[in-house]
């Protein structure tokens, strides 16, 4: 009789084109399914994402039938237990790219714990996509044309009728799913509602995708990210229903974007938390204070600001065009490193990726790879005006500008009324401060014509 084999369940909570699921059970004489919850990750999250996890976990182990095991616990020595308590003399699970995934597998190695590893997250595998001359891309649209031109495979299905094996003795005392609760209301978790989702936005979102994407106060977007932070779907399954229309190929270049800031992490895993054009760090830059304050709290004084950063705290949640937004507010307009509201983002966000927040903050800074240069400033009240128009997502998040009309919401001070139910008024003059963001840029770098501000 053969032994059992180990399927380490990481970033991959799925059942449906998970090869390396498939080779657990290939491998083995039934499949010990294993989550391994390190709490001391867990305990630098926010309360919204841990809570998305457990629900996630939760969904995974129903798909089980109940025989998820879920270990608190380092990596080595919970491996190893669970390979001593079980017999089992293999363990499966697909490739890491983010810095605590990579360590993970380092320590496996260094310690003699012999991982089977297939497959990954990504379509395409962070570091296939090269340059003629073997080097990694550093813009993005030469590296999705090299994406498109490498590749990926298409979808496996999920197993029939696999074995699972339950937890069982002191494996049973050890394994549990916390009850970790959020401070928001999550949606729905799990693969089933993540293909459902998918469906939906096939059928009625697709096509219009490069046109809604930019509109917030509109259900425009996919919202599979919190789905794929987890794995509860494969960027594959997305990428096989795709054709070629304009939308579907706006949405094919949204999912290459994740790829091609994993692809950058990979090759640079320093970027996580420091810059990647290190010359950002010679610049002058103000400390926290309580207008860092104020924009967490979603109370800068402009509306188009504050409804997205008050749609991340109510939602853990925060559309792509107002994520850019308040990120140069947080940068150009407050003076403040990138690194602080990545922080601030990474608490909050239930679809938190480390290789996109980071890069995608970095973008916005214009000190990353493939970078919005450092003086493109979006200005808060033009693109308020040029991408929710009427007012609808604004109205929705900031209360106190309900009663203000499309011609008003947008510059509340203009208004007569346009601070008589408590909004506040501005922490700062947007074009002073674009001004003074461009002067601390001419103190890094020779003095050259700058375009107009990015409306």
């Amino acid at each position: 009789m053969s032994s059992p084999s180990i399927f380490w369940f990481r970033r991959d909570l799925r059942l449906a084109d998970n090869p390396a699921l498939l080779a657990a059970i290939d491998d083995g004489d039934g499949v010990i399914p294993l989550f391994i919850l390190d709490e001391g990750v867990a305990s630098r999250a926010g309360a919204n994402r841990n809570a998305n996890m457990v629900n996630s976990l939760k969904s995974l182990n129903k798909s089980l039938g109940g025989n998820l095991h879920v270990i608190s616990g380092d990596v080595v020595p919970t491996l190893k237990s669970v390979m001593k308590f079980y017999g089992a003399t293999s363990i499966h699970c697909s490739k890491e790219y983010a810095p605590y995934g990579v360590k993970a597998e380092s320590d496996c190695a260094e310690t003699g714990i012999e991982l089977q590893i297939l497959g990954s997250g990504y379509a395409v595998a962070p570091g296939r996509v090269r340059k003629d001359d073997g080097t990694a891309y550093k813009v993005y649209t030469p590296f999705y044309r090299g994406w498109l031109a490498h590749g990926w495979r298409a979808p496996v299905s999920a197993p029939k009728n696999p074995t699972w094996i339950s937890p069982q003795g002191e494996m049973k005392s050890l394994s549990k799913i916390p009850d970790w609760k959020s401070e928001i209301e999550l949606g729905a978790t799990g693969e089933e509602p993540a293909l459902e989702k998918f469906k939906k936005f096939l059928k009625s979102g697709a096509e219009g995708y490069s046109e809604n994407r930019n509109t917030p106060g509109i259900e425009g977007t996919s919202k599979l990210s919190p789905h794929l932070r987890w794995g509860e779907i494969h960027p594959r399954t997305l990428l096989a229903k795709l054709g070629d229309s304009k939308g579907h190929e706006v949405f094919r270049k949204e999912i290459a974007w994740r790829e091609f800031y994993a692809d950058v992490l990979h090759h640079n895993p320093h970027t996580s938390r420091e810059y990647y054009d290190a010359k950002y760090t010679k610049m002058r830059y103000d400390k926290p204070d309580a207008k860092f304050k104020a924009w967490c709290e979603g109370k800068t004084g402009y509306p188009f600001v504050d409804a997205a950063m008050r749609q991340l705290l109510r939602e853990g949640w925060m559309h792509n065009r107002t994520r850019m937004v308040v990120a140069s507010f947080l940068v150009k307009d407050l003076h403040l490193e990138w690194q602080h509201g990545e922080r601030f983002f990474a608490h909050h966000l239930v679809d938190f990726d480390v290789a996109s927040n980071a890069h995608g903050w970095q973008w916005t800074a214009g000190c990353g790879t493939d970078a919005s240069p450092y003086y493109r400033v979006f200005n808060p009240v033009e693109q308020g005006k040029k991408f929710d128009t009427e007012g609808r997502y604004i109205k929705k998040y900031v209360a106190e500008l309900s009663h203000l009309d499309a011609d008003s919401i947008h510059e509340p001070w203009e208004s007569l009324d346009g601070y008589s139910h408590g909004y506040p008024e501005r922490i700062v003059d947007h074009a002073k401060e674009r001004l003074e963001s461009l002067a601390r840029l001419e103190e890094i770098k020779a003095s050259k014509p700058l375009p107009p501000e990015r409306k």
